[in-house]
């Protein structure tokens, strides 16, 4: 953000360290954040015969509610910790985030309970150097104590079906998300009204109940309802150019997972 001229000439607000070793103790009124993307996280250890071993860094915190080695959920479960009480987040995430089972549907569901969790923007592929990465935006503002869920409705916007982008060629720009930001209705959510109908199959804007959400299975938030026209028309394909990038950047993106387990596994596997 400093680089891009947001913040202070004077002072540079940075502190070097581990955001996820400890509840610092300060609460804030809006977090913006877009955490390092990464499904696991190990540390390598040499022993006295030099022979090295994967040890995963399974973050156990007192405010967390589920202890995993998935960054991504522990970072969702630190900023919603950083959080006053009425204070908004809006988190750029991977897909697993949305949909993986066992510790993450234990934070999904306390953060659909504990946070009024109002919206999800399904971002399109090729927005960032990470190849194949699939990411999200989601919105939430953190509640006080309720025996009742905070969540009454998740309202989605899918930005990524039958929409292609690129770094160089075709980027992602503002006016792309003009008609995003007019249904968001930032001043006034309870007015929204969807795009999406029977009637309007091809609406990008619909809204899903708590009792919706819970009743997918492990909770899922991975919510997609539109055609994909390259599947439903040969004559919509994109061009070959399109194709080949996307299985260049869908195989990449599964090779990194695969080193990942790898890693954990105590493999090396060569580039």
């Amino acid at each position: 953000m400093m680089l891009h001229g947001i913040g202070s000439e004077k002072s540079v607000p940075v502190v070097v360290g581990d955001a996820l070793a400890a509840d610092p103790g300060e609460r804030f009124e809006v977090v913006l954040a877009n955490p390092p993307f990464g499904k696991k996280s190990s540390t390598v250890i040499v022993g006295e015969d030099g022979r090295t071993s994967t040890e995963k860094d399974t973050i156990e915190r007192d405010d967390f509610g589920a202890t995993t080695s998935n960054k991504q959920l522990n970072f969702v479960q630190h900023i919603k910790t950083l959080l006053t009480t009425h204070g908004r987040a809006a988190v750029v995430l991977p897909d697993n985030v949305l949909f993986e089972g066992g510790a993450g549907e234990t934070i999904r569901k306390k953060l659909l309970h504990e946070c009024d969790v109002h919206t999800l923007l399904r971002l399109p592929t090729g927005l960032f150097y990470a190849q194949g990465v699939k990411a999200n935006v989601l919105f939430f503002e953190k509640k006080g104590a309720s025996e009742t869920p905070w969540t009454k409705q998740l309202w989605i916007y899918d930005l990524r079906t039958n929409k292609h982008f690129t770094l160089k060629t075709n980027p992602l720009t503002r006016t792309d998300l003009n008609e995003f930001v007019a249904l968001y209705r930032a001043d006034s959510r309870p007015q929204r009204k969807a795009t999406w109908s029977p009637e309007t199959p091809d609406g990008r804007w619909r809204a899903y109940s708590y009792d919706e959400l819970v009743a997918r299975d492990k909770t899922s938030l991975d919510i997609f309802w539109l055609k994909d026209e390259s599947l439903a028309d040969s004559d919509n394909l994109p061009a070959p150019g399109v194709i080949a990038r996307e299985i260049v950047e869908d195989l990449q993106a599964a090779l990194a997972q695969f080193r990942l387990i790898a890693g954990d596994l105590g493999e090396v596997v060569e580039e």
